[in-house]
């Protein structure tokens, strides 16, 4: 007789196990009936799968039979669709375990389809192959793709560019390259980017073969950045540049495109050596500055809208793709404009001269002064040479002061007209900003928009009869010494006055400095040599020792 304690281990009914012995010995002998046992024990062990068949069905729980009456539950949830769960079906399960206490085995389905998947893959792949898959979740680095396992997608290898959130492929179909296959960890590593890269290599060919210049081609959006949008051509990107987007203005490309956007475009240049393809979409309309010279004739007035304001003036849209310019210049005949913006704003609209046209270069000049009559065509009716005019001192520049003789018209008073005897080496000498002052004009030029203003001759030139009939050659006066150069001394003879001792009249001996003789502010006898009634100037010679030291001159 078989020892039965052999089955104690699982429990099994001890009834059932003697009726099938002793129809195994009556039928196998006792040696065939062991070999059965054996084969129906090692089919219980942890770690193997069996085939076992759905016997219930009650609620979550799936009740499946894997032999020698011995049952498990397994969850509905492990099931691709419970809604296919057949009483009768035959399914594969891994035991995990098994309960004496109970007599239930612990099984599942789940787990056993991993392992035949595996060993399906294996099996039917290599390393290299392409496989397709459901992406199911995302993990640290990358995304999990189930190909009937779960296998694994760095995030580097989603797309040929990296997108922004990987996330987005989770429940979307892909294909892949089969990187990496470890059998010891059962682990598989798959690439997305480089089967995409292998169709585009091909595509890439083809596409370089039959595309021209001139070709009007779909793409679609793939990439934007500041200076263009890059668009797939179909195995090769083109750039589409920001300029080539609209005949209009375009601050940014996504004004005028949108990512993964359908559009069609014109083939503008191709260098197939380094595989690149300039794009234009403005060019599939004709450029309006065809027939701006048609359109806008040179002094016509036009109205348009302020889009952009610059230091040195506006530019102004006149239509879909043309504009001009306002330089800061032709603003205003008159009033000073620091900045366009004092006079104009963005979205504006205004209305403007047309100065210039040169469609070669898509330039339009543009004023506004000329919309009104210019003031400096009365200047010279209204301040002919010699009127008194009478204004404000606006500013002091080095070589002279600019006098407002009335709003916008400004006119120059220049140093060597302020005094006739006094040398001035600075307006701010004698003039202060904001003063009130009469002048004589002397000229006026209206093409270059100019008043030359007089302060001296306001009154009798003294270098034409008060000074010549005062001042004698041979004739000693007394002075005072104002300045020292390295060419001589100026003595001033009486205010406004001066006369210029040379350094060659100080002394008999050589003088290598006027400092050696005279000094600052000292009075000073000398004899009046010649007077320069052109240059306005008086020319003297020490005739006695100067007063508090120096030499005496023959």
């Amino acid at each position: 007789m078989v020892d039965k304690s052999i089955f104690n281990e699982f429990e099994i009914n001890e009834a059932e196990i003697e009726e099938q012995v002793d129809e195994a010995l009556s039928t196998t002998g006792q040696d065939q009936m062991l070999e059965m046992i054996d084969k129906t024990v090692s089919k219980l062990k942890p770690g193997v799968i069996l085939t076992g068949t759905i016997v219930n069905h009650i609620g979550d729980d799936v009740i499946i039979e894997v032999g020698l009456k011995s049952e498990g539950a397994i969850s509905s949830g492990e099931f691709d669709d419970p809604s296919e769960i057949r009483i009768g079906d035959k399914i594969e399960l891994l035991l995990e375990a098994v309960e004496s206490d109970s007599g239930l085995v612990q099984l599942s389905k789940r787990k056993a389809d991993r392992i035949r998947g595996w060993e399906r893959i294996i099996e039917t792949n290599k390393e290299g192959d392409t496989i397709k898959g459901r992406v199911t979740r995302r993990i640290k680095g990358g995304l999990l793709v189930d190909v009937g396992v779960p296998v694994f997608l760095p995030a580097s290898q989603v797309d040929i560019r990296r997108p922004g959130d990987i996330a987005e492929f989770i429940g979307r179909e892909v294909e892949a390259v089969i990187l990496k296959i470890d059998e010891e960890r059962r682990n598989i590593v798959v690439s997305r980017r480089k089967m995409l890269e292998q169709s585009r290599a091909s595509a890439k060919s083809a596409l370089l073969a039959e595309v021209e210049v001139g070709q009007i081609r779909k793409g679609v959006v793939k990439n934007i950045a500041d200076f263009g949008a890059f668009v797939d051509l179909g195995g090769l990107d083109g750039l589409l540049h920001i300029t080539d987007m609209s005949w209009g203005r375009v601050n940014h490309p996504s004004e005028i495109v949108r990512l993964d956007q359908d559009i069609e475009i014109k083939i503008l240049s191709i260098d197939r050596e380094r595989e690149k393809i300039a794009l234009g979409l403005k060019q599939k309309t004709e450029s309006p500055w065809i027939t701006a010279e048609e359109r806008y004739k040179i002094n016509s007035v036009v109205r348009g809208e302020v889009v952009n304001i610059t230091n040195y003036g506006a530019f102004i849209k006149l239509e879909e793709g043309v504009e001009g310019l306002v330089h800061i210049s032709e603003m205003s005949w008159t009033k000073r404009i620091n900045h366009p913006s004092e006079l104009l704003s963005v979205g504006e609209m205004a209305d403007v001269a047309v100065l210039d046209v040169n469609s070669a270069k898509q330039e339009i000049s543009l004023g506004i002064k000329q919309l009104t009559e210019n003031p400096w065509m009365q200047v010279v009716n209204k301040y002919p040479p010699g009127t008194i005019a009478e204004g404000t001192i606006r500013n002091l520049a080095n070589y002279g002061a600019f006098i407002e003789i009335e709003e916008g018209i400004d006119g120059l008073l220049h140093v060597s007209d302020m005094s006739w005897t006094k040398k001035i080496n600075h307006p701010g000498e004698m003039l202060k900003k904001g003063q009130a002052i009469k002048c004589i004009v002397l000229s006026v030029n209206q093409e270059k928009q100019r008043v030359a203003l007089g302060l001296k001759q306001m009154t009798e030139d003294p270098w034409l009869h008060a000074i010549p009939d005062k001042y004698i050659p041979g004739q000693i006066v007394q002075g005072k010494v104002t300045k020292l150069t390295n060419f001589g001394v100026f003595i001033e003879l009486e205010p406004d006055l001066e006369g210029l001792l040379h350094v060659s009249e100080l002394s008999d001996e050589k003088v290598s400095s006027p400092q050696e003789v005279v000094k600052l502010g000292q009075d000073i006898e000398i004899k009046i040599l010649r007077v320069d009634y052109e240059d306005r100037k008086n020319r003297t010679v020490p005739e006695t020792r100067p007063m508090g030291g120096g030499r005496r001159r023959r």
